[in-house]
């Protein structure tokens, strides 16, 4: 019983720091695709699908914090931090959908480096 305990939270561990990668690298490929934004004309279309692809990656994220805290009887602290990261995903699509560009890019910046600490901590 307990070795089957061990390998849920290992499992669940792996998925979950698997799920932050995952985050972290959509988050980074939107600054490459904020940066085409501005310097052609097929940029916005990316950002758009990017901003897609990163919110998804947030909801994944939160759903492996559950998976690892419940299952795996690792601490709910992860889960809180995937909760806030998707309510700051949530703002950041709703600052880009009303061009608030002054809020938005440091506010994507935050949520990079945010991102590469909660994936140096796993």
């Amino acid at each position: 019983m307990a070795d089957q305990v061990t390998a849920n939270a290992r499992r669940g561990s792996s998925f979950l720091r698997i799920a932050i990668a995952l985050q972290t690298l959509t988050i980074f490929l939107q600054t490459v695709s904020a940066g085409l934004l501005l310097t052609s004309s097929y940029g916005e279309t990316l950002h758009s699908i990017g901003a897609r692809v990163m919110y998804g990656a947030s909801m994944l994220y939160v759903l492996a914090a559950v998976l690892a805290w419940k299952p795996g009887g690792s601490s709910p602290r992860p889960v809180l931090h995937a909760s806030g990261f998707l309510a700051l995903a949530s703002a950041q699509v709703a600052l880009g959908i009303a061009h608030v560009p002054p809020v938005h890019l440091p506010l994507g910046v935050l949520m990079f480096g945010l991102s590469v600490l909660a994936l140096s901590r796993r």
